[in-house]
Formats: structure tokens, sequence, C-alpha cells
């Protein structure tokens, strides 16, 4: 037998730093090693500035000692940049070695040298000199672009590079290189040099705000958080929404029945619906999915339970008017339950939002104490998000989280055409996500339009097979009795047979195995 390979010890709390980015030292599990040499890449506009003046921050706020050296950004570029985040440079050392115009052309009208040979030594001198007389335990060192055409050749760029490495690292100095990734020497990755190398992407979807993800290919002597992970840049700096992964967020609960309050369709669910579950309501548009859901919000909110919902496709206002009938027990409705913080309403826009933002969001009201989530509907979230990478994955893995955390979670999705029977959201079968499914029906009888609703799954408990009709008006919401006597309301044109027979029992049939 081939001898075990022992795992790294991790890295104990005193040989971290924060980089000061919220999500982003989750995903560095504690994060940067001290003294470490890390890599910033990415693309114009993806973030990298705000990044290092962020992880300076950090260490300022701790009152580290804490150096910039811009080959790119100019000291004005530099206030700019913080002045938009509410920072400023104070506090710093900043070493501007950026040139002007006016220099690069008297320059070369005078010299006969290779840049290498003059500006690059020059370079070389200030910071050596910097970085001895500051001592700095954090350092930004922005133009790995610049110092390669500074360099010339890539056995010279390498060198300086190693230089500059073994310069920090012996001051004990946290060191970030920005990189946007232009002008590469071919056979020399910039990463390949660093101990850890940190991707910063940029996506222009054809519809709404651009998509940023962060990828960490590698940390030399620690372990990492693997895969994209959504990032945005607001007023105050970088916000990073680590990858939700379901199986890092076990945690023990006793599944209880969460009932609707409506006699008929509790019986249906032999009691109600299951805590730990994810239901389905599936149907046309109008069929009363979003009313039924609220009805299940508004009895959890009446047995001392919070709930989230999260609307995409309806205004928010809207939602609160309808749902005004089912909260005739409680004085000031909807909003009473809003003032008082057991309820969260939110209208989203999916066009400015990231998975990984919804699914943060989503978090935060669990944390909370969130134990019934309404997400209206899927349809509208993954219809205005064509372009993202992976979605049903994301949303397996949301609802995988919600349902470990004892959470009941709702969704909303809207069939297509007024009898489609496809249980698909965005051009993505969702049946299986779920462990309950209710399907509501339009049919025709005596020339008006009615609403049917059954229960076609429930893998957590015994469920009826039968199709009851269901009424909504300004009292509320109700469900009547079995309809015996119809056959093909499936299809939307039932016909009627007077003394028609089930030939089965009208209990509960057992749960799916």
């Amino acid at each position: 037998m081939s001898p075990e390979i022992a795992s790294p010890a991790p890295p104990t709390v005193a040989s971290l730093v924060s980089t000061g980015v919220p999500g982003l030292d989750e995903i560095l599990l504690g994060g940067m090693l001290n003294g470490g040499f890390y890599l910033v890449q990415g693309d114009p506009g993806a973030g990298k500035t705000t990044l290092a003046l962020q992880f300076l921050e950090a260490g300022r706020a701790s009152g580290e000692r804490c150096l910039y050296i811009s080959l790119t950004e100019s000291r004005t570029d530099l206030e700019n940049a913080c002045r938009s985040h509410g920072w400023s440079l104070d506090g710093f050392e900043l070493r501007d070695l950026t040139r002007s115009g006016a220099d690069l052309e008297l320059h070369s009208q005078v010299s006969v040298f290779h840049p290498a040979d003059t500006e690059l030594t020059d370079m070389m001198r200030v910071v050596k000199e910097s970085a001895e007389s500051i001592r700095p335990t954090r350092v930004v060192f922005d133009g790995m672009s610049e110092l390669r055409l500074l360099a010339g050749e890539p056995l010279r760029y390498r060198r300086t590079l190693l230089s500059l490495k073994e310069l920090f690292a012996g001051h004990g100095a946290t060191t970030m290189l920005l990189d946007d990734r232009s002008s590469p020497f071919a056979g020399i990755p910039a990463e390949s040099l660093a101990g850890a190398n940190i991707l910063l992407e940029r996506h222009v979807p054809t519809y709404g705000r651009a998509r940023r993800q962060l990828l960490v290919t590698k940390v030399r002597g620690a372990s990492f958080r693997e895969g994209f992970h959504d990032y945005e840049i607001m007023t105050g700096g970088m916000l990073v929404y680590p990858r939700l992964v379901a199986s890092e967020h076990h945690s023990g609960f006793s599944p209880e029945l969460v009932p609707s309050g409506i006699p008929n369709l509790d019986a249906m669910l032999d009691g109600g619906l299951t805590s730990g579950s994810t239901t389905l309501l599936l149907g046309p548009a109008g069929s009363g999915k979003s009313t039924t859901a609220m009805q299940f919000v508004v009895r959890a909110l009446e047995m001392g339970k919070r709930a989230a919902v999260y609307v995409f496709d309806e205004v928010l206002q809207t939602l609160v008017e309808r749902t005004e009938k089912l909260c005739i027990r409680k004085s000031g409705g909807v909003k009473a339950y809003v003032d008082e913080g057991t309820l969260h309403l939110q209208q989203v826009d999916p066009a400015e939002l990231s998975p990984g933002a919804f699914a943060h969001q989503v978090r935060r009201a669990v944390d909370g104490g969130a134990k019934v989530v309404v997400i209206d509907s899927l349809d509208g979230y993954m219809n205005a998000m064509p372009d993202e990478r992976s979605l049903s994955a994301h949303l397996h893995e949301l609802f995988s989280y919600l349902n470990q955390k004892g959470v009941l979670t709702i969704v909303v999705v809207a069939q297509h055409g007024m009898m489609a029977s496809s249980a698909r959201a965005g051009g993505i079968d969702v049946s299986y996500l779920a462990d309950s499914v209710l399907l509501f029906r339009y049919y025709e009888s005596s020339g008006e339009v009615q609403q049917a609703l059954s229960v076609f799954k429930k893998r957590t408990g015994p469920h009826e097979r039968t199709i009851r009709q269901l009424r909504i008006d300004e009292s509320g919401l109700s469900v009547g009795e079995p309809l015996r006597n119809f056959h093909g309301i499936m299809n939307g044109v039932p016909q009627y047979v007077p003394n028609a027979t089930t030939g089965r029992a009208t209990a509960p049939i057992p749960a799916e195995t």
C-alpha cells in the first residue's frame, strides 16, 4: 500500500492578514498569508486599484505601515479613486513613478540607452530606498505591464521580479502586484513567480450591468475556496460573494409541517408543507400561484415564524395589496409584519443583481431567522439572466442550502401557455429541484373559467391525488371538495359525468420512495 500523503496544516490566525474586502477573506480561508507575494490580474475596469486601496485601508486601520508604488496611476488618479469611495491617501506612503508625456519625449531625444539600462535601474533604486526607509508591512506595486516594457526581455523581467519578491520578503511585507495582462512575455507568465494569484474578470451581458467574477488559481502554503465568485464594486469599495456550497451548511433541525390555514388545502397535503423542503407552485399565469404562496407565508407569520419574499415579476405594492385579504386577523395587514421585522419583502431587479449577490441576500435573511422563503418567480429570475453560466447548478446549491437550514422554500414557476404542462423555467427543467409540486390549472365549466389545484408529488409525506376547485375572491383563498364528477380537467376541457365513481378511497396515499 502506498503511504498516505499528509495534508498541510492550515495557517494560524496570527500568520494571516485581512484583505479588507468583505467576502474575500472567506474565500482565502482567513485572509492573505503574512509576508505573501500576491498577484492580482484583471482587465482595465475589473477593480484592481479598488482592491489594492481597500487592502491598504485595512492595513492603515490596524496601524500598519503601507506603501503604494505606482507606475500607471498618478497621484491625482489615486486621489480621485479614493474620493469616490470616501477614502483618502492620508497615512499611505505613495511613490508616484509615472512619467509625463513631456518627460518621455525629452528622454527619447537625448538618450541612446535602452530603458532597462536607465529607467528600470532608477525605478528599482527608488523602490529599494522606499522599502528600507519605510519598512512597510503592506505593499502595493501597481505596474506589472510597465515593468515588462521597461525590462525589454524575459530574462531581465524575471530577475527584476525575483528581486522585488526578495526585497519585500526581507522586510516581512505582504505584497500585492497589479497586472492588467497586457504586453505579456511568451513563456514567462507572471503567476509562475508569485506565491498566489487572484484573477478578476469583467463580463458585459447583452442587457443589464456588468457582471464581475473573482477566481483564486493558487495560494502556495494555504488552502482556498475554488471556483468563480461574484463580486461588485460600489461606493465604499469591493464586495465579494463567496460561492455558495450547500454541503458546508448542515444544521440539525426537526422537520415540522407548515400549514396553509386553508382546511381543504392542508387535507390535500396531509397537514401542510414540510420544513426543510422545496415546493414548486406550477401553473399558467393568473392561476393563483402567488396568492397560494403568500397564504403559506401569512400562516407562518401568524404562528410566530419569520419569512422572506423575493418578487421578480410583480410590483411590490401590487403584491401587498393582493395579500391584504389574507391578513384579516392582523391589524395593519402585511405592512404590520414588515414593520415588525418578521416579514422581509424585496423587489428584485435581476438585470442589476448577480446570482451570487442574490444568494448572499437570501443567506442574510436565513441568518436573521427566516423559516419560509418565497421566490416569485423563478421564470423572471432566469429569463432576465440568460447569459449567466451554470445558473441551474447555482439554483440547486441555493435550494439545498435552504433545505439543510430547515427552511420551507416555495418557488413560483409560470408555465408557457394557458394549458401547458411543461415544468420548465427559462429553458431549464426545474422539476427535479422540488420535493413537492402543486399543480394549478384552468378549466371551463358552465360557461365560466374555473381554477383547479392538485398535489402532483410530495416526497416528504403522504398526499391526496384529488383535484379540487380553487377560488380566489375578495374574501381570500378557498379550496373546494374534490371534483369527482369531472374528467379531463388537466386538459382544460372537462366532461361532466353525473354518477362517476373514482374506484379508490380519498385517504392520502403514502409518500414517494
